[in-house]
């Protein structure tokens, strides 16, 4: 094997290696055999190119537009003109696949499911790296920097994949990839020396295989060291975003936590295909099959998003005290529930029900007194960890509520506040609904129910999950999205209507599994308002339709009905109330008690039989993207065998393989058909070389016996004849004698050597050659016709300026 073939090799399999860092992003990973087929293509273009000494450049664009065309063919194969050809409307489909899969990264989160967008996104992605990897390593021979590309593609996927990726795993594919491809590098660059460092025997040849085997062990000891420094060296805190905590360690001093949004996890965990199993609770108590498992509060309504405010937070006190603004009035009492989290949650806040007395888990928290939440500290997560929290159990009655004073100021000062850009029909929309009602308590309750039943809403998860003014808007108007735009719509019109309000973020209600145990998914992942009334603090209202349950105090009400006017405040409904869950979401205790389970697998068949069309309709374009690549890498057999039918008497006879005379033209046919394919077989043409010299070297070279010596020097004789004397004569028919010089030269060389003649013969470099002559051609006329169109301008421009001089020179005087 060749060194640029080694290259070649190695070039292909490190981004092969480096590809299977993307596995983990959509499963089912079929896309991962495309991407293959997509590497061995751009490796096999590159090298056939390559092969008839190509410019370089024309090297990595004839890679980039076969790669291009093949996977237009594998993506959109119903769409390309004449099933083979790209067009206009190949060109919109794979428009409208690219912003499928634009819509699709937002909707899902790791691993997403398979879709024709993310394996047009990803295959794409895959051949690409390919060709800049190719193009660096080997057309360039600056292997060092193919490194570059090949690590964007691994932080790429082990940063996306987050906790479903082995980032040692991926790193090692990765890395010895990359290895592989600088040892090769390396040897082809100390093969330069000569044959110092390439033998064995001698001192110095031995010297060169120890600096070849040192470089190996430098690498591996890099790779190596690579892979076990993060595991010994200490963990520092150096986190921006769930660090913070200079000054509040153990000392018990307070500091702020700034953590991400749980919105974006709430919405990862709705859009998963699957419903993976995160919390199992169990507790003795029976309003525990209604509990929601709340983590924290957003309670800062900024004009971009509901988000966690900053605050301070503080050692975990033994008990967390009594719920500011509940009074002994409102009936309530102790609940203890013993939770287990599966290592498939990372959260970094405490799952519970709310609001907590008293809580005990392990590892490094902090308490938010105002959310009453318990946060993580120095890069504890609520991962894989059992623990045991008391809650209060609330029943306050409609009437305790209505009766409800006014909120401190305290309150009111930090969860009334509304920003500036908030739009008025939020407001408009809030006094329609409560229309009628006079205390906070029955505003609350109507705002609620027209949410959930008389606002004609429908729950999507497909919708953008935007909390901010703009977002609200939106969703007052189409009336279609899910629980965090039912949440953070209803806590902006309460507060609207001085109610002060937030937004919660946990789960739903958990599946029963009898004796006192539920299992909550990622399906359950949920966010509901909840509003502040005097008496009982933060009490939970549900407006969601379909998900979760209304809370008793909320539906045990003797208020007066509303007025029509209420009922439909504004624009005309845009689609029927569903209470059906999204396609593909597994059946939760919130569905098991509407009653709706049975209707919701066929949409998850259906997606998978549609995945599974989509996959079994890739076939016919593999197949023939295989065949048009077969047809590319054997053009040169095809061109070599046309041509030499036509030297050696097909079609028109060239070189008159029967009676007759020839043309100097057709003996210098010959004569260049005898040369090319000595050249196939491993003797390269010389130029400087006579005919009679290049005799000589056939056969000694090519070990032609006396029938092939005597058929190679009659072609050459011809040839002399031709090119040196004064008349030619009249020579005969070489077609024969061409024949058996070559099949002689067969004969005598090696099975590689006669395949590689067959298959990729290096003569085929003669049809680069034309092309680039005639590119030189049409450059040389080109030029030569602007100096044509040129040379009268330029005098008509000398003439003007003459006349011009003369002009100013008139003046002058």
């Amino acid at each position: 094997m060749t060194t640029r073939a080694r290259l070649t090799v190695y070039a292909a399999l490190a981004t092969a290696m480096a590809t299977m860092c993307l596995s983990p992003l959509i499963t089912p990973a079929g896309w991962v055999l495309t991407g293959f087929f997509l590497i061995l293509v751009v490796a096999l273009i590159g090298a056939g190119l390559r092969r008839l000494s190509v410019a370089r450049p024309l090297v990595v664009l004839g890679q980039l537009v076969l790669s291009l065309w093949l996977v237009l063919l594998l993506s959109v194969p119903g769409r390309m003109t004449a099933g083979v050809l790209p067009g206009p409307d190949a060109a919109r489909a794979v428009g409208d696949l690219l912003t499928a899969a634009g819509s699709e990264i937002q909707a899902y989160a790791i691993p997403a499911p398979a879709s024709g967008g993310l394996n047009l996104l990803l295959t794409g992605s895959v051949a690409l790296i390919a060709i800049l990897v190719d193009a660096l390593a080997v057309t360039y021979r600056r292997a060092a920097l193919a490194g570059l590309p090949l690590l964007a593609m691994y932080s790429v996927g082990t940063g996306l994949a987050g906790s479903e990726a082995s980032p040692v795993l991926w790193f090692m594919f990765s890395a010895g990839g990359y290895l592989m491809l600088l040892f090769a590098e390396g040897r082809d660059r100390l093969s330069r020396w000569g044959r110092v460092f390439r033998g064995a025997g001698s001192e110095p040849e031995r010297g060169g295989a120890t600096l070849s085997t040192g470089g190996h062990q430098i690498g591996l000891v890099a790779l190596a060291v690579a892979l076990l420094l993060p595991f010994l060296a200490p963990n520092w805190d150096l986190s921006l975003v769930s660090g913070g905590l200079a000054d509040g360690g153990s000392g018990g001093r307070g500091g702020n936590i700034n953590a991400l949004n749980p919105v974006v996890s709430l919405t990862d965990g709705l859009r998963k295909p699957s419903n993976q199993n995160l919390i199992t609770y169990h507790g003795d108590n029976p309003d525990l099959a209604t509990a929601y498992l709340r983590i924290t509060a957003l309670d800062d309504f900024t004009g971009v998003e509901w988000k966690p405010a900053s605050q301070p937070a503080q050692p975990v006190p033994s008990t967390l005290g009594t719920p500011e603004g509940l009074t002994a009035d409102v009936e309530s009492q102790p609940m203890e529930t013993q939770v287990s989290l599966s290592p498939q949650l990372s959260s970094e806040w405490l799952p519970a029900p709310y609001p907590m007395i008293q809580a005990s888990p392990p590892g490094d928290w902090r308490y938010e007194p105002q959310t009453r939440s318990l946060i993580a500290d120095h890069g504890q997560k609520a991962t894989g960890i059992r623990y045991t929290v008391t809650s209060l159990d609330l029943h306050p009655t409609a009437d305790e509520l209505r009766s409800a004073s006014v909120a401190p100021q305290s309150i009111r000062a930090t969860d009334l506040a509304l920003p500036g850009n908030l739009p008025p029909v939020v407001k408009q929309t809030a006094l329609q609904v409560t229309q009628g009602r006079t205390t906070d308590y029955d505003k609350a309750v109507a705002l609620q129910n027209w949410f959930a039943t008389s606002g004609l809403f429908t729950y999507s998860s497909s919708i953008d999950p935007g909390t901010g003014p703009d977002a609200i808007a939106k969703f007052l108007q189409d009336k279609k999205g899910f629980c965090v735009h039912f949440a953070a719509t209803m806590a902006a019109m309460a507060r609207t209507l001085q109610i002060p309000a937030r937004v919660a973020v946990g789960f739903a209600p958990g599946t029963d599994q009898g004796n006192g145990t539920y299992v909550v998914g990622s399906k359950d992942y949920h966010a509901w308002p909840e509003l502040y009334f005097q008496g009982a603090g933060w009490l939970r209202f549900e407006p969601t339709p379909s998900r979760g349950s209304a809370p008793d105090y909320t539906t045990a009400q003797t208020a007066t009905a509303p007025s029509q006017s209420a009922e439909a405040p504004t624009s005309a409904p845009t689609a029927r109330p569903s209470a059906a869950a999204p396609s593909g979401v597994d059946c939760t205790t919130t569905l098991r008690r509407l009653n709706e389970c049975p209707a919701q697998h066929a949409p998850t068949s259906t997606t998978s039989a549609t995945s599974s069309s989509g996959s079994s309709s890739q076939v016919p374009a593999l197949i023939a993207g295989a065949v048009l690549v077969l047809l590319l890498l054997l053009s040169p057999m095809l061109w070599r065998t046309r041509l030499r039918r036509r030297r050696l008497g097909g079609g028109r006879r060239r070189t008159g393989s029967g009676p007759g005379v020839l043309t100097e033209a057709q003996v210098l046919a010959a004569w260049t058909e005898l040369i090319d394919s000595a050249w196939d077989l491993g003797i390269a043409p010389d130029d400087a070389r006579s005919p009679r010299h290049t005799v000589q070297r056939l056969t000694e070279e090519g070990a032609l016996d006396e029938a092939g010596q005597a058929a190679v020097g009659r072609v050459a004789l011809a040839a002399e004849r031709v090119l040196y004397a004064r008349d030619p004569g009249q020579p005969t028919p070489l077609g024969p004698d061409v024949r058996a010089a070559r099949q002689g030269l067969l004969a005598s060389a090696g099975r590689r050597r006669r395949v590689r003649a067959l298959l990729f013969p290096p003569s085929a470099a003669r049809l680069a050659w034309r092309a680039s002559d005639r590119l030189l051609t049409l450059r040389l006329r080109g030029r030569a016709a602007a100096a044509r169109v040129g040379e009268p301008l330029g005098r008509a421009a000398g003439v003007l300026r003459v006349v011009r001089r003369r002009e100013r020179a008139d003046d002058g005087d």
